[in-house]
This record gives C-alpha cells, structure tokens and sequence, in this order.
C-alpha cells in the first residue's frame, strides 16, 4: 500500500504538471491479478482496486495499518466496474453485477475477492474510511440505487447519478459513494462546480473509449489546475479544491466521501463567473 500525504492550495499552486500527477493522479489500480490500495492522508481514506483472475485474492492487511485485519477500525465500499464477480466476507457470498455495490461493515475479518471467468474479470474499486460503529455488510445492485436525473443536453451536462452508500441509502459511519453517467452526447460532469469543506472526495473515471481522456478541473476557485485522465484512473480531490471534468467522449465515473459531514448536499458552489 503506497501512500499520499495531503497538500494544501499554496502548494499545490505552484506545482507542476507531473508534480500534480504524483500527487493526486492515481494512474494504475487494476492489476490482473492483483490488489491496488492508495492509502491518502486526507480524512485517512484509502482507494483501491482489485482485478482477480484465475484466483481468488483476499483483502491483505498493510503493515502500515498497525491493526490485525484490514477492517478492524475501518469500514469498506465495493462497487464493481467490469464483469460479474463474487466478494465473499467471513464466509458469506455476495454476488456483484456490473455497477453493483457492497458495503463491508466495521470488524468483518475477512474479504475475499473473485471473478465469475476470468477472460471477462470482475474490476472491484474499493473506498474504505476509518469507522467508529458495526454497520451490516449490504449489497445493493444498480437496479435498486437512487436515480437522479440532472443537467442538460443543452449544456452538455445531462447524466443521471447513482446513489449507494450515504445517509438515506446504505449506512455507514462517514463513507459516501455512488456513480454518474452521462447521457450520449453529454462530456460535463459537476458543473457549475463546488467544494465540500468537511470532507475529501475520491473520482475513478471509466467506460472512456480507447484513446479519449476526460480534462478533470481541481484547484481553489480562483487558481484551477487541470488533469489529463485516462480509462480506470482515479483522482484525490482535497476538501478545498473543486472537481469536475470534461470528455473527449462519455463516460462514467465513481464518487465517494468520507469527512465529517454525511449529506450528499452538503457542498458550497463556485459561480461560473468567478472561477479563474
């Protein structure tokens, strides 16, 4: 597990395009084979990606955790981004479709992650925060997730926004997650823009064609920076920054939270005609 340490807008103002990168790009989390965990110093959040083929591959505990399991003070969402697949926790099975969800609770010692084939592998993306309280493991499939409709194709915003784990949905401590799609012939994802001062935000970008890129805005409202980012690549956005892109064609992309504050409206817009 490699690890992120956080950064404030004086910093980051001054950095380059690869320093940005390095900081708050996460360019490779699925792995055939292999587990990814990204471990950010902005509220403690961890970003991970599993990608099992022929075996299955459980949730390891970093020695940098200082704990006996992974989730012994710590809760984990679980949305799947490829093929069907199977997260198994303490011995129950828990089936995931495409843009499925799990959320593992606080104290579930082990987690084990699997594809149904591996010539078509499951792509688990995995958000875990630290926790104080049991929540149960819950699956939710996209069928049963929140649905909202916003923006427009008029202004090439117009996606419709999944909602998993937050406050009316899954319970947890202070994780919040879900996903937006956006509607063909739509690029702008989160825009007007906003920042959430009480809590960090994670993005994992997919379903982008070979060869297309979405331009991702971070920075204080008055001194944005950008990112180029490609297919499964994820981006640590700060509390004080805001986050929103643009495609070179559709796309998906996964949020999730973890602070102090658990509504999903809690942000504070930046006014298109004061961004700089």
């Amino acid at each position: 597990m490699t690890q992120r340490y956080a950064i404030g807008p004086r910093e980051t103002a001054g950095m380059t395009s690869a320093e940005l990168r390095e900081n708050f790009l996460i360019e490779s989390l699925f792995v055939a084979g292999e587990i990814e965990l990204v471990y950010t110093h902005y509220d403690r959040m961890i970003v991970g990606g599993v990608m099992p083929a022929q075996q299955a591959i459980a949730l390891p505990s970093p020695e940098n955790l200082k704990a006996d399991y992974f989730l012994q003070r710590r809760e984990l969402g679980i949305l799947n981004t490829g093929a069907a697949g199977t997260v198994t926790v303490d011995g129950t099975a828990y089936e995931l479709g495409r843009q499925d969800c799990l959320y593992v609770g606080k104290e579930a010692r082990e987690v084990t992650f699997a594809s149904q084939d591996a010539a078509e592998p499951a792509k688990f993306y995995l958000l875990s925060t630290p926790a104080h309280a049991v929540y149960p493991t819950t699956r939710m499939t996209q069928a049963e997730a929140t649905p909202v409709t916003l923006g427009a194709l008029e202004t090439a915003n117009q996606r419709t926004i999944y909602k998993y784990i937050y406050s009316e949905g899954i319970r947890s401590c202070q994780l919040v997650m879900g996903l937006t799609q956006l509607h063909s012939g739509s690029v702008w994802n989160t825009m007007p823009a906003h920042t959430h001062d009480r809590r960090m935000e994670a993005y994992l970008y997919f379903d982008l064609p070979e060869g297309q890129r979405v331009l991702h805005l971070m920075g204080q409202p008055q001194e944005t920076r950008h990112l180029w980012v490609g297919e499964g690549q994820a981006i640590l956005s700060p509390p004080w920054s805001i986050h929103s892109g643009c495609g070179t064609a559709g796309y998906t992309f996964i949020w999730g939270m973890g602070g102090e504050n658990q509504e999903y409206t809690d942000m504070d817009p930046a006014p298109l005609t004061d961004m700089r």
